[in-house]
């Protein structure tokens, strides 16, 4: 089986097709299971030292899903870092196929294990670009919310330990050299006239050891931010700082420059980067590191990273990590010092500035996320899992209500269930006599007569009538009792008050049970106003209620005649009716009656007496609404 296996393989791969490994799949004896493991055991053989797509294989399942990726291992393991180099090329451009659901599955373990293999494998200050491919591939490769790539409880790199001299008598700074240069010694040619004419020499920022040790001390707090919290280390660390800042804030860059010329090929680099995985401590170097911008950028930015730290929410800090009110202070103090020097440093400080205050702004968002405990940023559509209420079968109403004329009906609380059940038929309870309470006009207006009496002493800011909640009151209960309380008169009033003052006054004379004769209003009535007003609402009710009748009718359209087209309008009736009526009949007499004829369908048992004189009146016919009033 395995000879016959190898044979296939290696035909599938001169011939760069799958049709032979199909047949030696079909051909080979057992079940699935030892068939593919046949196959994978002559693929990693044979294919040791070359990759090919293996898509049609895994999909057609003649191979396990891990095959492909057990091959790269095999050959990136044999291969030195530059022929690794072209093999990676290959797994970067199939990204998207390691994606697929063919792969991704099964083999995202097998491509990070191979990669943290590469990783160990190169140095990463002679492969800096190797090793950012690989990471480069990985932040592709997986989701934002893996957490296999995420340093979820904020741990620092402890190895990293800068060194640098410490013992201070081995020190060479401050220290002149032994044998000085005498005056006029020779100089060899090229070592003169490198400067430009009229620029000063760069000026030296004077350097001891102490600023060297307290310097490279700082860089220990860097590697390990949790130091801060104690209270000796926060008081090294912040006069260490404070004399670190000073130096960087007296010297200015733009006053060290040696000349224009290296502002302009800082500028003109064409992109070009020089990493340095680590900082060099060496004593000579320290006043050239100071004069150079990328240095202090790069000691400025630390600052800015441990400060968002120490500010931060950070879900795995110990409880005792907690600043006090001086150390917040001080820290954003600096953090402005920081930013100020940032600025100042040539070339585009401005721009460098903001840049790095938008990224860390932007880091804030990743640790907020880190603390939810990195939620996918990809949301399913929520899936209605709730069970269906079962359908229950509508109950009858004998079966709540009960049955024959004792049936009570329950309403789930004991007084609601006995209001509800004082009377079976709520309509007939509800215009019973007991429900009626619209008081008389003797009971409302009592009040209001006894203070209209001038011997009752009652001013008039003190009247009920001045109160608007008893006069809307009194209108509604006069409107019930008779249209004619509103009747137009001669006589004009400034107000509601003084309106209900005049009917209370009238109603005082006319009303048996009340004393009146002593009310007097000092005015004199007019004739229409000398009508008793109980006398018209005694007769208003069935007036309200009575309906015009066909002999009314033809009184009215005789008196009407040619002027029934006035009345048309109050009666409200629409231009299209009007000539209708004009076209069915040329008597004038006729064409008055149709009118109230269509009048009369359109309202019904609305069509009473009491609007029909409304309307006349209304229309200027009063005399016609007298005679209406009186038949």
């Amino acid at each position: 089986r395995l000879t016959l296996s190898f044979a296939s393989t290696r035909s599938a791969l001169d011939n760069k097709t799958s049709k032979p490994l199909i047949n030696a799949f079909n051909q080979i004896t057992g079940n699935e299971t030892e068939k593919k493991t046949t196959l994978d055991q002559a693929l990693r053989q044979v294919l040791e030292e070359q990759i090919v797509s293996l898509n049609s294989l895994v999909d057609s399942g003649l191979c396990s899903a891990t095959t492909p990726f057990l091959l790269l291992g095999d050959v990136l393991d044999c291969l030195p870092l530059d022929q690794c180099d072209k093999i990676f090329s290959f797994v970067e451009e199939n990204v998207s196929t390691w994606k697929s659901n063919s792969f991704y599955t099964a083999g995202k373990n097998y491509l990070l294990r191979m990669c943290n293999d590469l990783l160990r494998r190169l140095s990463k200050s002679q492969n800096t670009v190797f090793c950012g491919r690989i990471q480069l591939f990985l932040a592709r490769l997986f989701p934002l919310s893996e957490k296999s790539g995420l340093n979820l409880q904020s741990q620092f790199n402890l190895d990293n330990i800068t060194v640098f001299n410490k013992n201070e008598q081995e020190s060479t700074l401050g220290q002149r050299p032994a044998e000085e240069k005498e005056d006029g010694m020779e100089v060899e040619e090229g070592e003169m006239g490198d400067e430009e004419p009229g620029v000063p020499a760069p000026c030296s920022i004077p350097i001891d050891y102490n600023l060297y040790r307290k310097f490279w001390t700082l860089q220990d707090y860097f590697r390990n931010p949790v130091q801060c919290y104690d209270k000796f280390s926060w008081m090294t660390f912040l006069k260490y700082s404070d004399e670190t800042l000073a130096v960087f804030k007296s010297f200015k860059l733009d006053d060290m420059q040696a000349s224009k010329r290296k502002l302009e090929e800082l500028r003109t680099a064409g992109g070009e980067h020089v990493y340095f995985a680590k900082f060099l401590t060496s004593e000579k170097l320290m006043d050239l590191q100071l004069s150079d911008s990328n240095f202090r950028r790069h000691i400025l930015l630390q600052y800015l990273i441990l400060f968002q730290y120490l500010k931060g929410q950070v879900k795995f800090k110990s409880s005792s990590c907690v600043l006090n009110d001086d150390q917040c202070s001080w820290m954003e103090e600096t953090t402005k010092l920081v930013y100020q020097l940032l600025r100042e440093i040539p070339p585009d400080g401005d721009k460098f500035a903001t840049m790095v205050e938008h990224v860390l702004n932007t880091e804030e968002n990743w640790n907020s996320w880190k603390n939810e405990g990195c939620p996918s940023f990809v949301k399913d559509r929520p899936v209605d899992d709730k069970p269906k209420r079962p359908t229950r079968k509508r109950q009858a109403p004998e079966d709540f209500l009960g049955k024959g004329p004792d049936r009570k009906v329950f309403m789930g609380n004991d007084e609601l269930t006995r209001l509800w059940n004082l009377n079976h038929d709520n309509m007939a309870a509800c215009q019973s006599e007991s429900r009626e309470f619209m008081p008389s006009l003797e009971e409302f207006f009592e009040e209001a007569i006894e203070q209209a009496d001038p011997a009752n002493m009652v001013e008039d800011e003190y009247k009920v009538v001045r109160n608007s909640n008893y006069g809307w009151r009194a209108l509604r209960l006069l409107s019930r009792r008779s249209p004619h309380f509103f009747q137009p008169t001669n006589q004009q009033f400034k107000s509601l008050a003084d309106y209900l003052e005049s009917m209370v006054i009238k109603l005082a004379k006319e009303l048996p049970d009340l004393p009146s004769e002593e009310i007097k209003t000092g005015e004199e009535d007019d004739e229409d106003n000398g009508d008793t007003l109980l006398k018209e609402s005694n007769d208003s009710p069935s007036m309200q209620t009575k309906v015009v009748s066909n002999q009314q009718m033809d009184e009215i359209a005789a008196k009407l005649g040619a002027q029934w087209k006035t009345l048309a309008s109050q009666l409200e009736i629409k231009a299209a009716e009007i000539r209708e009526i004009e076209t069915d009949s040329e008597d004038v007499d006729m064409q008055a009656k149709l009118l109230l004829v269509a009048w009369q369908d359109r309202e019904g048992t609305q069509a009473t007496v009491e609007s029909l004189i409304t309307a006349l009146n209304n229309a200027g016919f009063p005399k016609i609404a007298d005679i209406l009033n009186e038949t």
